[in-house]
């Protein structure tokens, strides 16, 4: 399996929801690799610009360990960014994990992954107005792991990030706990046990 994480870019993308999970992936060995729908530099909502590694036409699961989607302005104004949501399908068709915080997942209920798998995103009557068909499966929580799909809402980087280090293997049991403990509780003793 590869070790590479893709991360998807594009214009409005919401900078602080994949930030937990990139850092400490890389930590743990992953190399992480941008994707956007061409090799132009996108601008995150915060202004930075990114360069792009590659493009989604050059994508291909079976040289991927992960697919995380952050949330953007964009999926919430019409398709640009649907092809994003069908490369997921392809991912998760092929066994390899997606994560999708904030508005991915709406992207991701319009595509119909959410509608037979648990998940979560920003409130139920969010994804609601997708018209999609899986609100019997939403779950009211900070972030939802189902099989190889991981989802969450906007204010929950850390727990996001705390579902994706799980999958990934990058932490386990007391570590995670610890690790989450500290970004998410600010609690000083985590530090300790992350450390020891």
């Amino acid at each position: 399996m590869s070790s590479t994480v893709h991360l998807a870019v594009y214009d409005t993308l919401a900078d602080w929801e994949t930030g937990y999970a990139t850092a400490y992936l890389a930590r743990a060995g992953h190399r992480v690799r941008t994707v956007a729908a061409t090799r132009e530099p996108v601008t995150s909502v915060g202004g930075v610009r990114v360069q792009p590694d590659l493009t989604l036409d050059e994508l291909r699961p079976e040289d991927s360990a992960l697919l995380l989607l952050p949330g953007a302005d964009l999926w919430d104004a019409g398709d640009a960014l649907a092809p994003f949501a069908r490369a997921a399908r392809a991912f998760l068709d092929a066994g390899v994990p997606v994560a999708a915080i904030c508005g991915a997942t709406a992207g991701l209920a319009r595509e119909g992954l959410l509608d037979d798998r648990a998940h979560t995103s920003a409130a139920a009557m969010y994804l609601a107005a997708t018209g999609y068909g899986g609100g019997a499966r939403y779950v009211e929580t900070d972030a939802v792991t189902d099989g190889d799909l991981i989802t969450a809402g906007p204010t929950e980087p850390v727990a996001f990030a705390r579902e994706v280090l799980k999958r990934m293997g990058a932490f386990e049991g007391e570590k995670l706990d610890a690790w989450y403990r500290l970004f998410h509780d600010s609690d000083p003793a985590a530090y300790e046990t992350l450390n020891s």
